[in-house]
């Protein structure tokens, strides 16, 4: 711009804000990934169901508990090398690059998703032990414990897969009722909206003296978050799903552009 003789100088923050604003901008895409399972809809539907607050076509009872449940995996505490500078009038906060491993969690949570109750612990790693510490947990207390039916959300984890793991849970907790995810479909599992928010507010940009003031910041949030939760305001129903899917379908039988 400056060599055209367009203008005698610019900022890059303007070109860039130029750009945004134009019409056809090819550096920008979006992904998206087919589904995999061939039963996805069959598996999707009853949980959209489940959030609409309906099961097998009837609605729930007050007895009827929905819990959306998964793990956050290798959660690190970090060290920075040098502290952190806390922000101040004229300067945001500054955060060391580099830093120290001191150590993972895996941070299992399960959310309630009509009561927008929390219940999470912190694990060295995952597995069938870990995850049944926290049905236990959750199943152990009422309301779930005398519920007619509580409803686990859950993906297709090492911990919680198969009928193996429904045979498991029901001998010890013969009112539970495992939902599994289709496979490659987190986004169906409100706990994952959870997470986002703790990676935003908790783990970004990180800095963790040891593995306990992680698991500290972890559970204080938790307690802090639940304070002021509502229930997400869940919109795709069974519906959006069959639109969804007859517009992916029509797209892979369209050739790419």
């Amino acid at each position: 711009m400056v060599t055209r003789g367009v203008v005698a100088t610019i900022s890059g923050t303007t070109v860039w804000r130029w750009l945004a604003a134009d019409a056809i901008r090819p550096w920008r895409h979006r992904s998206w990934l087919f589904p995999r399972d061939p039963d996805f809809a069959t598996k999707a539907g009853p949980i959209l169901d489940l959030y609409a607050g309906v099961w097998e076509g009837e609605p729930l009872a007050a007895e009827d508990y929905v819990l959306s449940a998964d793990e956050k995996t290798s959660i690190q505490a970090r060290r920075r090398r040098h502290a952190p500078r806390a922000p101040g009038p004229d300067h945001v906060a500054q955060i060391e690059h580099e830093y120290v491993r001191m150590g993972a969690w895996a941070y299992l949570t399960a959310w309630d998703v009509r009561r927008a109750k929390l219940f999470g612990r912190c694990e060295p790693g995952t597995g069938i032990a870990p995850f049944d510490r926290l049905v236990a947990q959750v199943m152990a207390q009422d309301p779930y414990r005398s519920a007619r039916r509580v409803f686990w959300i859950v993906d297709n984890g090492s911990g919680h897969r198969g009928p193996k793991a429904v045979e498991r849970l029901q001998r010890q907790w013969p009112n539970l009722i495992p939902i599994f995810t289709p496979v490659h479909a987190s986004w169906l599992n409100q706990v994952e909206i959870y997470f986002s928010i703790v990676q935003r507010k908790v783990l970004t940009p990180g800095d963790f003296a040891d593995l306990a003031a992680l698991k500290a910041a972890l559970l204080g949030f938790q307690d802090r978050y639940e304070t002021v939760a509502r229930p997400f305001e869940w919109t795709f129903t069974r519906q959006d799903l069959t639109a969804l899917l007859t517009r992916l379908a029509l797209a892979e039988e369209r050739p790419a552009a």
